[in-house]
C-alpha cells in the first residue's frame, strides 16, 4: 500500500461527520459497509479516494502504468485477474495525476463514464481531466464491440484536449481487445494479500506481530481472495474488536474473523438442516434483517413476514406456545441487556440473509413487500430504518433483482408526507446508485422518472436528495441533467429540485455553462413550452447565482437569450441583481456593458432596461446608485446611437417583432 501520511479519522467509537449534509450512521462491522457488503462504491470524490489511498497497496507494475498516464492526453488500458483490486489500482493512477500527490486542481474533473449507458451530455474534456471507465462488468462480445466504439470517440477527445483516462478491461475477453490497443495496455499483477490485511490493520489501529498473520489459513486467503475479501476480513478483525464480546487480544479477534470468513456459509446451511418450520425460518431471517433492533419490534417483525409469506398460526393461544426467549435461545440469538437482539457469532446475520436470498428465489417478491412494511415499525430508529433498508438492498442487488429496490423506493416516496423527503428511499436509492454492477441502472431509471409523467412531490424530492448526496459527487452531468428536469415541473418539490440544480450549476463553471446550453437549446426546441426553462435561466444569471469571478462569455450568451423575450417581470431581479452587484464592486463594472451588449441595440429591450435602471436608482438618488445608473444609461445611448448610425447608412428596414409590441 502506498506510504503517504494523510490525516485520517482512526479507531471512532462513535459516528463521525466531516462535513456538510445529512450523516447516515451504517451499524455492523464497520464504516466501509459498502465494501463488507459487496456493494462496490462508484463514489469517486476525492475524500473517498483519500480513503482509499490510505489503504491501497500497488501491485505489479502499477508504477510501468503510471509512468504512461503522466503524458497530457494519454490514454492507459489496465488488464488484470478479477479480485485483483484492477478499479482501485485505476483510480488511484489517477488520482496520483494531482498536485502534491492527489490534491485536485481547481477547476479539473474526476469522473466516471457509463459502461454501456448513451451518454445525454457531449464529454468536452479539458486539460488536466481525468476520467475511468470501468468495462470489468462486460461480460459478452456484442456489448464490449459497443463499448470499443465509444471507447474510440472519447479515447480521440481525451488526448486532443490533454486530459487522462484509464480503462479497466473486461477478463475472458482478450481475444476480442482491437489490436490497436495493445500498446496502451498495461497488465498488472495481483497485490500482495498480506499487505493488503496489513494495511488495513493499521490503518484501523491494530496492534499485532507479524507472526500473528503468518498462519496457513491465512495463506490461503491471501493467495486466493479477492481484495475485497480481504479487506472484509480485516473490517470484521476490528467489528470483533469494537464489540467487546470475543476477548481483549488481537488473536481471539482475528479468530473470529477468520470463522467468519471462511465458515459461517457452511454453518447457516447445517442450521438450516435441523430449523425445518416456517415460524422457526421467519424468525431467523426477521433477527438476521433487524439485528440489534429491540426484541419487540423483530417479534413483531417476525409475525409480519409470517403473515407477509402467508403462514397459517398454530390454532392455540400463544401462551400454550413456546416462549419467545426460548425460540431465541435455541436458533443461537442473544438479548443483550438493552434489549436489542444479535447472533451469538460473528457475522452470522450476514451469513443468513445470504442464504435465504440464495435458496428461496419464490419468496423474493413477498420479502419486498414484507421491508416495505416492516421498515416502518414504529419502534424503529432512523439509523435502523436506513439498516434493514442497506441489508435488503444488498441481497437483492446480489440475486440480480434492481428493481425491487426501486420498487421500495417509489412506494415508500409516494407516501411521504409534509415536505421532508423519506430517508429510507433516499438511502435505498443511493444504495443502488453507489452499486458496481447496477449504478447505470438506477441513472436510466431516475432519468425515465424525470421525464415522464406525473410523479409524486414525494419521489421528486427523492431524487432530488440522491442527486444532491450522491450522483452530484459521481456523476455532475448526469444530475445536472435530472434535476433540470425536475426543476422545471410544478410544485414546492420542483422549486426544491431548482435550488439544488442552481447551487450545483453555480459551485463549477463548466457546469454553469452546460445547463445555460442545455436551458437554451430546450428553448429553442419549444418555444411554446419554454417559459420554465426561460424562469429558471434568468434565475440562474441572477448575480447571487453566478459563479465567482464571473464568466461573463457564458453570461453573455444567457443574457442574449432572456433579453430576447419580451419584456417581462423576470427582468426586473435579473437586471437589478447586477445593478447591485455593481453598485457594491466596481470591479464588476463590466456587467453593465454586457449586459446592454446581450441586447444588440434593440430598441424596445434598451428602453426597458432604463426603465428598470430609474427604478432601481430611486428618486432619492443615493450617490452609489447614482453613478452605477448614470453609467448604465451611458452604455445604453451608446448603443442605442450605434444602432441608429447602422440603420441609416443601411436604410430603414421592416421592424421585428418585438418591436411591433
Amino acid at each position: 500500500m502506498t506510504e503517504q501520511d494523510r490525516v485520517t479519522v482512526n479507531d471512532a467509537r462513535g459516528p463521525v461527520n466531516n462535513g456538510e449534509g445529512h450523516q447516515y450512521v451504517f451499524y455492523g462491522v464497520g464504516a466501509d459497509w459498502m465494501v463488507r457488503k459487496g456493494v462496490e462504491s462508484l463514489r469517486i470524490a476525492r475524500e473517498d479516494r483519500l480513503r482509499l489511498a490510505d489503504r491501497f497497496v500497488p501491485p505489479r507494475d502499477f508504477r510501468i502504468a503510471a509512468d504512461r498516464l503522466e503524458k497530457p492526453g494519454s490514454v492507459v488500458l489496465l488488464a488484470a485477474p478479477p479480485g485483483s483490486g484492477r478499479r482501485a489500482a485505476a483510480i488511484m493512477l489517477l488520482h496520483g495525476l494531482g498536485e502534491d500527490g492527489g490534491a485536485d486542481e481547481e477547476g479539473v474533473r474526476f469522473e466516471e463514464f457509463p459502461a454501456t449507458d448513451k451518454d445525454e451530455s457531449p464529454l468536452a474534456p479539458g486539460e488536466g481531466d481525468r476520467f475511468l471507465l470501468d468495462l470489468s462488468g462486460l461480460v459478452d462480445e456484442e456489448a464490449y464491440a459497443k463499448a470499443q466504439r465509444r471507447l474510440a470517440v472519447r479515447r480521440s477527445q481525451v488526448q486532443e484536449a490533454g486530459a487522462h483516462m484509464v480503462v479497466v478491461l473486461p477478463s475472458g475477453l482478450e481475444h476480442a481487445h482491437p489490436p490497436d490497443l495493445e500498446p496502451h495496455t498495461v497488465t498488472l499483477g495481483r497485490p500482495r494479500g498480506l499487505a493488503v490485511v496489513t494495511r488495513y490493520l493499521r490503518m484501523d489501529r491494530m496492534s499485532f506481530r507479524p507472526a500473528d498473520l503468518g498462519s496457513p489459513d491465512l495463506q490461503r486467503l491471501y493467495d486466493r481472495s479477492p481484495m475485497r475479501e480481504l479487506a472484509r476480513l480485516a473490517g470484521l478483525v476490528r467489528a470483533a474488536r469494537d464489540s467487546g464480546r470475543f476477548g481483549a487480544g488481537f488473536a481471539g479477534w482475528l479468530d473470529q474473523a477468520m470463522h467468519a470468513v471462511t465458515d459461517r456459509a457452511d454453518e447457516v446451511g447445517h442450521q438450516m438442516t435441523t430449523v425445518t418450520t416456517a415460524p422457526e425460518r421467519a424468525l431467523l431471517l426477521a433477527t438476521a434483517v433487524f439485528e440489534e433492533t429491540h426484541a419487540d419490534t423483530v417479534y413483531e417483525a417476525w409475525h409480519g413476514l409470517l403473515k407477509t409469506v402467508r403462514h397459517q398460526e398454530e390454532p392455540t393461544t400463544e401462551l400454550e406456545r413456546t416462549g419467545f426467549g426460548d425460540r431465541l435461545a435455541a436458533l443461537g440469538i442473544e438479548r443483550a441487556p438493552d434489549g436489542r437482539l444479535r447472533f451469538e457469532r460473528l457475522a452470522y446475520a450476514d451469513a443468513v440473509r445470504t442464504y435465504f436470498w440464495a435458496n428461496f428465489p419464490g419468496v423474493r417478491d413477498d420479502l419486498r413487500d414484507w421491508i416495505g412494511h416492516a421498515a416502518g415499525l414504529r419502534g424503529l430508529t432512523t439509523d435502523d430504518r436506513v439498516n434493514i433498508v442497506v441489508r435488503f438492498g444488498e441481497r437483492a442487488l446480489a440475486v440480480g433483482r434492481p428493481d425491487h429496490l426501486f420498487d421500495l423506493v417509489v412506494r415508500w416516496a409516494d407516501r411521504a408526507t409534509g415536505a421532508a423527503h423519506d430517508p429510507r428511499a433516499v438511502a435505498a436509492l443511493e444504495l443502488g446508485l453507489s452499486h458496481e454492477r447496477f449504478g447505470g441502472w438506477f441513472r436510466k431509471r431516475m432519468y425515465d422518472c424525470a421525464t415522464s409523467g406525473p410523479v409524486s412531490e414525494g419521489l421528486v424530492r427523492v431524487m432530488t436528495a440522491a442527486c444532491l448526496q450522491n450522483l452530484g459527487a459521481t456523476h455532475p452531468d448526469q444530475a445536472m441533467v435530472r434535476l433540470h428536469h425536475l426543476a422545471v415541473r410544478k410544485g414546492e418539490a420542483a422549486r426544491e429540485a431548482r435550488e439544488v440544480l442552481l447551487g450545483l450549476a453555480g459551485r463549477d463553471r463548466r457546469l454553469y455553462r452546460l445547463l445555460i446550453d442545455r436551458v437554451r437549446d430546450r428553448m429553442r426546441r419549444n418555444p411554446h413550452k419554454a417559459e420554465p426553462h426561460l424562469r429558471l435561466l434568468t434565475e440562474l444569471l441572477t448575480s447571487g447565482r453566478a459563479p465567482d469571478p464571473p464568466p461573463w462569455p457564458d453570461l453573455f450568451l444567457g443574457w442574449e437569450t432572456v433579453l430576447s423575450q419580451p419584456p417581462t417581470e423576470l427582468w426586473n431581479p435579473l437586471v437589478s441583481s447586477w445593478l447591485d452587484t455593481v453598485a457594491g464592486d466596481s470591479s464588476r463594472e463590466l456587467a453593465l456593458e454586457v449586459l446592454v451588449g446581450a441586447t444588440h441595440g434593440r430598441t424596445p429591450a434598451l428602453h426597458r432596461l432604463y426603465a428598470i435602471a430609474c427604478d432601481w436608482s430611486g428618486s432619492a438618488r443615493h450617490p452609489s446608485r447614482a453613478a452605477v445608473a448614470a453609467l448604465f444609461w451611458q452604455h445604453i445611448d451608446h448603443a442605442q446611437y450605434a444602432r441608429s448610425e447602422s440603420t441609416e447608412r443601411s436604410g430603414a428596414g421592416p421592424r421585428t417583432t418585438e418591436e411591433a409590441r
